[in-house]
């Protein structure tokens, strides 16, 4: 019986060392890079980024004694906000600004048939939409994970304040936010 006692105290204590966490880093907030599959050359410099909430419906199953949560099958994603710095020729502020302005056409209808069409003009509707990809960067940074976002859209685009009274330079920073159907999380490493 010691044997047997002994071997089952060495699975015990060889599962709980294979269940430990092999990198005991912590994870910091300055490491990540944004990108859009659309406009491979075009960077955000992001200053800020989140990866957003996500929220798993609850549905109520009634009971004699108290009323029990269960969970649903939805699930709901915040909005994608990121907060960039615009590069000198407002490459990546207009990306954005010309993208909404397609999807909400405010001037003609062209504008829409812009947005839609692809490269080789071909009318497509899933044009307006775009996938992006957040990735996140260790210590070293080296990437450990992404966050793609499918089928994003641009829904609002902060504004840019010129201000020439100001005497030291300061660099404009602007802020984007997406909606987007939903949002995968995978290991890099």
């Amino acid at each position: 019986t010691s044997r047997s006692s002994y071997q089952v105290i060495k699975m015990s204590n060889s599962c709980s060392w294979a269940n430990q966490i092999n990198n005991r880093n912590f994870l910091s907030g300055i490491g990540f890079k944004f990108n859009l599959g659309k406009y491979p050359k075009v960077d955000f410099y992001c200053n800020t980024a989140r990866i957003p909430e996500i929220t798993l419906a609850t549905a109520t199953q009634p009971s004699y004694l108290k009323d029990i949560d269960v969970p649903e099958t939805k699930l709901s994603f915040g909005d994608l906000t990121i907060q960039f710095l615009v590069d000198e020729n407002m490459e990546n502020y207009r990306i954005v600004h010309d993208w909404m302005y397609g999807l909400g056409f405010p001037e003609t209808a062209q504008q829409f048939k812009d947005v839609t069409t692809d490269k080789d003009g071909i009318r497509d509707m899933n044009e307006q939409f775009a996938d992006g990809t957040l990735r996140i960067l260790n210590s070293n940074f080296n990437e450990v994970a992404k966050v793609k976002f499918l089928d994003m859209f641009p829904v609002s685009l902060s504004s840019l304040d010129f201000d020439a009274t100001q005497t030291d330079v300061n660099y404009f920073t602007a802020q984007a936010t997406f909606k987007y159907t939903v949002y995968q999380l995978t290991s890099s490493v």
